[in-house]
């Protein structure tokens, strides 16, 4: 599974890496709605929710589903610009159409989300769909999508205040803190673009991403737990390295809009180095009871195949089947010991399953 950008003639000055400040308050906002999601956050997420005031903590609420399950496609700018004031004069001149449906495409649309839907403001479909998801999260964001479909103009108004004071109270304070590491991580990329090439930046940004190369074609692969296809041959891509994301990994591939991958900055990623289906194979290792006991005794020791096979009552060819699907999982560590072959549980990989997991289902 994956999101696949086509670049083929994209001109190498086209692909730009570079912080934004929406992006990053987009991230922060998410954090504080679903601080679960990022433990490494959690004096901050603490901290910054007890000193909100009361009547900005229910305006965020009431706004939420922009940024509480993903992010919309406004949040995620593909022109980085230094100040967050620029950023959001760049959201006032997109139209309302364009606006309010992209606002709401992810969480009102999700299942449809690649297919360009037509705005909840000119589509009746696409309006029922986007009021009942919205009523499912609550009657404050049931209001609120009201709100913006029936005034348009007016509540993208609020949502620049609604940001602006998130700004004033938290934000600004907590940018001058990462702005300087994103931006170094951005000029470290970029450098790489430069001197070694798109693959080797990829690469630096994240294991996440990298280049496939096909013939003419060329391909920027990010590996998700979704599949997603989009090109930028005629636009370029944005990739926005992010401190407040961490464990999330966007990419923007929505019809219309230009391809904007966000990845967590050098030193902000726990695991995440493995791809998608490394964790699946170890999850589907374990799964079977006769494996889960083989591990219970690898585990404990290195042993050999004829061992295993007595401790477990079962022949040696079937302890070699089941040993085999651990080995491709990567679950097991091999040395020979004279004439045996003797296999160990490889703990280090079983310690991480977890944060693989979660990494991989959050990214």
């Amino acid at each position: 599974m994956s999101v696949t950008i086509d670049i083929t003639g994209l001109p190498p000055e086209r692909i730009v890496f570079s912080p934004s400040p929406l992006a990053e308050l987009g991230n922060a906002l998410h954090a504080l709605a679903e601080p679960a999601h990022h433990p490494r956050l959690h004096a901050w997420t603490t901290a910054t929710a007890a000193a909100l005031d009361p009547e900005l903590a229910d305006r965020l609420v009431e706004a939420d589903f922009m940024w509480r399950s993903t992010r919309s496609d406004v949040l995620m700018p593909a022109h980085p610009r230094e100040t967050l004031a620029e950023e959001l004069d760049d959201l006032d001149r997109l139209d309302d159409e364009t606006f309010v449906g992209s606002a709401m495409e992810i969480s009102c649309s999700s299942s449809l989300y690649g297919r360009g839907l037509p705005s909840p403001l000119t589509d009746d479909r696409a309006r029922r769909r986007a009021l009942d998801l919205a009523a499912a999260r609550g009657p404050r964001q049931a209001a609120f999508g009201e709100r913006m479909l029936a005034d348009p103009t007016g509540t993208r108004v609020w949502i620049r205040r609604l940001l602006e004071d998130c700004d004033r109270a938290f934000f600004a304070d907590a940018w001058r803190r990462v702005h300087v590491q994103l931006a170094a991580d951005a000029r470290h990329k970029t450098d790489l673009l430069r001197r070694k090439g798109l693959a080797e930046a990829l690469a630096a940004a994240s294991p996440v991403l990298s280049l496939e190369e096909d013939g003419q074609v060329s391909r920027i692969v990010v590996d998700k737990l979704v599949h997603g296809r989009t090109e930028a041959r005629g636009s370029g891509v944005t990739l926005l390295p992010t401190v407040f994301g961490w464990p999330h990994f966007f990419a923007l591939y929505a019809p219309g809009w230009q391809p904007v991958i966000q990845y967590p900055a050098a030193a902000h990623e726990v695991g995440g180095t493995e791809s998608v289906e490394a964790v699946k194979l170890r999850l589907e290792a374990l799964t079977h009871p006769m494996r889960m006991n083989l591990c219970r005794h690898l585990a404990r020791g290195a042993c050999s195949t004829s061992e295993l096979a007595d401790a477990c009552a079962i022949t040696a060819p079937e302890v070699s089947r089941h040993l085999a699907v651990l080995r491709r999982a990567g679950l097991l560590t091999t040395r020979r010991r004279g004439r045996y072959v003797l296999h160990q549980l490889d703990l280090s990989v079983v310690v991480r399953i977890g944060s693989d997991f979660l990494e991989s289902v959050l990214r």
